[in-house]
């Protein structure tokens, strides 16, 4: 078990599968990624293909016109995306992005619980597509969509 703050080496990322590896992170047996505190959010379920996380912005979010900053949506986005790749993951291997693209439909209120759900669509021997979307908790209401396509390396 990592200690928190503390991430797990390279050869012992390599030494399990992506979906142990998320497994381990949702039991709290590995350290969290440091950016999911930062943008007030966190995993949820993990399952085949598929994580959720939970999140709510802060005013420490907003751009400089007082809305909940379009990079917040990215972040999440590419998090849940990244992590629905790492389920399918095989041992030996890690990903990195390539790239994403986000769609904000509707802004989110401040304190405003959403929950974020990336679903991974493919995954080959070097590269894996996935999308994701961002939904309002109390009411469903989508404010946001992406795409990412990821690299497989190792």
């Amino acid at each position: 078990m990592s200690e928190p703050g503390t991430f797990p080496s390279r050869d012992a990322i390599l030494s399990m599968s992506g979906m142990d590896f998320m497994q381990g992170m949702l039991a709290g047996r590995l350290a969290a990624s440091g950016i999911w505190q930062v943008m007030g959010f966190g995993l949820v379920t993990v399952d085949p293909g598929r994580v959720t996380f939970r999140g709510r912005p802060g005013t420490r979010h907003a751009n400089p016109v007082g809305a909940v900053h379009g990079g917040w949506f990215g972040t999440l986005l590419d998090s849940a995306m990244g992590c629905a790749v790492m389920t399918a993951v095989p041992q030996g291997k890690w990903y990195t992005t390539l790239e994403y693209k986000i769609s904000l439909i509707r802004p989110v209120a401040f304190g405003a619980e959403v929950e974020v759900t990336g679903i991974l669509d493919h995954c080959g021997r070097s590269t894996a597509v996935a999308r994701g979307e961002i939904r309002g908790m109390t009411d469903g209401r989508l404010h946001a969509t992406g795409t990412t396509t990821c690299i497989l390396l190792g």
